[in-house]
């Protein structure tokens, strides 16, 4: 977030204690890891469309709910790049076919006149490359990424596709709190 840092109001802080509190209990939402005695930034929802998101998920839904009619196959991102990318799949074009639309699908909304987002990194190119061999070696792990788990597989039913999903979660909220609130972010 550029610009200005600026110090949260009281009312701020409570808030953001009381959630912790709910979280994890009130006895360790107290500790300096997640109280620190300096305030925290208060981050701030930017650009907050509830629209487009609510499209932009009905549009993913239907392009699973299609590939998997259609195919028979699940929209889960890893597995359609990972036989993409080894030989000897027989199935091979519609994968390229499907990763080509991925990149090519905010290239034409751009001649449009959607704006294409800049992400901001933050950290060295050595901590982003060691953070996306560990998401790698986690999908591998877990048989999935989280569009193959937490779209297609929940909307299954899938109970190891459940537990993913809430797998993935809870440790999406332990990070933040512990970067956010616990190494001095």
């Amino acid at each position: 977030m550029g610009g200005a840092q600026r110090n949260p109001s009281s009312e701020q802080l409570r808030e953001v204690v009381g959630f912790a509190e709910f979280i994890i209990g009130p006895r360790a939402a107290r500790t300096r890891w997640l109280y620190p005695p300096y305030a925290p930034r208060v981050m701030a929802m930017h650009n907050f469309t509830p629209l487009s998101g609510f499209v932009g998920g009905a549009l993913i839904g239907l392009a699973a709910a299609l590939l998997m009619l259609l195919t028979g196959r699940i929209a889960g991102v890893t597995g359609i790049v990972g036989g993409a990318l080894l030989g000897g799949s027989a199935d091979r074009g519609w994968r390229l076919a499907f990763v080509a639309g991925l990149i090519a699908a905010p290239l034409i909304a751009a001649l449009f006149g959607a704006p294409l987002p800049r992400p901001q990194m933050n950290s060295s190119l050595v901590v982003i490359a060691i953070a996306g061999l560990l998401v790698g070696f986690g999908t591998r792990m877990g048989n999935g990424c989280t569009s193959g788990h937490g779209v297609c597989g929940f909307a299954r039913l899938s109970a190891r596709s459940i537990a993913a999903t809430c797998i993935f979660m809870l440790t999406a909220i332990a990070t933040v709190a512990m970067v956010r609130h616990g190494l001095g972010g």
